[in-house]
């Protein structure tokens, strides 16, 4: 006990000292509004954790976005995807801010953007300015609040990150969001995780009932239980001025009054945030669409938000005959908690539901390299792909493939190759590997050829096939017909879509000289602004081509005329 007292305020001390370090005045938030979430640091998304706060805009677009701190611009970086627009600033005191799905930049960042994207003939474009090549001072305009990228709606989202690249949670740094509401706990599942364990006589993953009580602590049924057990917990928080769910900063576990497991959601690594799928019951969610998370870690969990742990957070309940109190306790970053109560009776009882362990031909092993061949198929099952050892279910239909369910999460990409030689040459082009997803239809997933064979990547397991796509994409422009005089448009709109593989790119011109296309893939839409100063006055020739992944493309062509 008394080395367990000096190993836990120990622990207590470094997070204490290391959270004393942290600036706490150096940073203002970077909207001149109320800061109200839209997702809080580390909340659990589709295969990582959220690394930042997003910020709502009052549901709109073209807010001012300031700097957080003084400092320069050190990347600047703007993809059809992920946080669309994004800008990043470093500061003398080591740390990076970054501010994500802008709609523009600052009219000066925006013209020194845009010369970059027409140097390179390219919307889609990374820069590295040289330091205090565009610096900025606390509060200064840099941008406009936007909905780039892979954003669900508008909001700007905003990270710090220490010298290592690391995010960290914003509200730490003296980032206020108002919050007088306690976590919301909505599910608790047990599990068994031993061969001898057992939960009221079964060894099934249960959920167990839970009833809020006056002084707002969640107790749970009884149980009895026997051997080595786990919990999993479902919970979201809340603020003040917005309903909506967002994540939670911290779980401490006891048992019996002694520490189990202590996580915190203070900082990761980009490296570690795929681990994701480790920690929550992955199953669960692809089943039930609700994210419940492990409070045990199992094999091959690296994640760095445990600060402290006692056999990885596993109940040992060997003492037949006796009881225990579990107890969850749930902490949003201002302190608002809610604690879960769980009463355990602890006996050895016969097991009445015991495990079905399922064996099959495809033995997966976590540790190692593995080939399998299916039919006409060829996997390839890098070592690390999984985090324990699997029997698979595979099969094949002719140029089908069955790879188990999407229950089994995938932490490296699996490679999935298919013979193609009894297709035409020119075919073989137009070839792709498809999943098939939940309406039956075949979603892209890669179309790589060497040889013989064609293959793609996957990091989840499902139903794949082989697919033939000699469709072109569609263009249509929106308010656009030949030799139309269009003299007071500020911009050219088209609207975009490929029905098999999906866009791949597009280029267009005007007499001949690169346009600069803006891709908002959410509204499959193109948009040219003539701020570009490319047309000329008098007739104009416009080119665009849009192809697909496999190669197919379409050329639309028009004339127009301005003064």
């Amino acid at each position: 006990m008394k080395k367990l007292l000096i190993t836990l305020f120990t622990s207590c001390t470094l997070l204490v000292n290391g959270q004393s370090d942290i600036p706490k005045k150096d940073f203002i938030p970077p909207l001149r509004i109320t800061t109200v979430l839209a997702g809080s640091f580390g909340e659990l998304r589709s295969n990582h954790f959220h690394s930042g706060l997003d910020i709502k805009t009052q549901q709109r677009t073209g807010l001012d976005v300031v700097a957080s701190a003084s400092g320069f611009v050190s990347r600047i970086k703007i993809s059809h995807y992920g946080y669309g627009k994004a800008l990043y600033i470093d500061h003398p005191n080591g740390y990076t801010t970054v501010y994500g799905h802008l709609d523009k930049f600052s009219p000066d960042l925006e013209a020194y953007v845009k010369a970059k994207q027409y140097e390179a003939e390219s919307y889609e474009i990374e820069l590295f300015p040289a330091p205090n090549e565009l610096a900025v001072t606390q509060g200064q305009l840099v941008a406009y609040s936007g909905n780039t990228g892979g954003s669900g709606g508008p909001h700007v989202h905003f990270e710090i990150r220490d010298k290592n690249e690391r995010p960290m949670n914003a509200q730490l740094f003296g980032i206020e969001v108002a919050d007088h509401r306690a976590p919301i706990i909505n599910d608790l599942l047990v599990y068994t995780l031993s061969d001898s364990s057992a939960v009221n006589q079964s060894q099934a993953r249960q959920k167990l009932t839970i009833t809020k009580q006056p002084d707002g602590t969640y107790l749970s049924e009884n149980l009895t239980a026997y051997g080595a057990i786990g919990f999993a917990v479902g919970t979201v928080d809340m603020q003040d001025a917005a309903n909506n769910n967002n994540g939670i900063y911290k779980i401490e576990t006891s048992l019996n009054g002694e520490i189990l497991l202590n996580l915190e959601m203070d900082k990761f690594s980009f490296a570690e945030t795929r681990y994701i799928n480790r920690m929550i019951d992955y199953s669960y969610f692809e089943e039930k669409r609700d994210r419940v998370q492990k409070l045990f870690i199992e094999r091959n969990n690296p994640l760095s938000i445990f600060k402290y742990e006692k056999n990885k957070g596993v109940l040992q309940l060997n003492q037949d005959g006796t009881s225990g109190i579990y107890t969850i306790k749930v902490s949003d970053i201002k302190g608002n908690e809610t604690v879960v109560v769980v009463p355990i009776t602890i006996a050895k009882e016969p097991i009445l539901s015991p495990t079905v362990k399922k064996v099959t031909p495809y033995f997966v092993q976590a540790d190692a390299n593995q080939n399998f061949k299916v039919g006409d198929w060829d996997l390839f099952i890098p070592e690390g792909s999984f985090y324990d050892d699997y029997y698979l279910d595979v099969s094949a239909n002719t140029d089908a493939l069955h790879l188990d369910q999407d229950l089994i999460p995938v932490q490296k990409y699996i490679k999935l190759s298919y013979n193609v030689s009894a297709f035409q040459p020119g075919d073989r082009e137009r070839l792709y590997i498809g999943r098939v997803n939940y309406r039956g239809l075949l979603r892209y997933e890669g179309a790589t050829l060497e040889g013989d064979h064609i293959s793609a990547s996957v990091n989840a397991l499902g139903d794949f096939k082989l697919g033939l796509d000699t469709k072109p994409p569609k263009i249509e422009a929106i308010d656009l017909t030949d030799g139309k005089w269009i003299s007071d448009y500020k911009t050219l709109n088209f609207k975009i879509t490929d029905e098999d593989t999906g866009i791949k790119s597009y280029r267009a011109t005007i007499n001949g000289n690169f346009i600069l296309l803006e891709y908002e893939y959410k509204k499959n839409l193109l948009t040219y602004n003539f701020d570009d100063g490319i047309s000329v006055s008098g007739e104009n020739q416009l080119q665009l081509i849009v192809t697909d992944n496999v190669g197919n493309s379409t050329t639309f062509k028009t004339t127009f005329f301005r003064k």
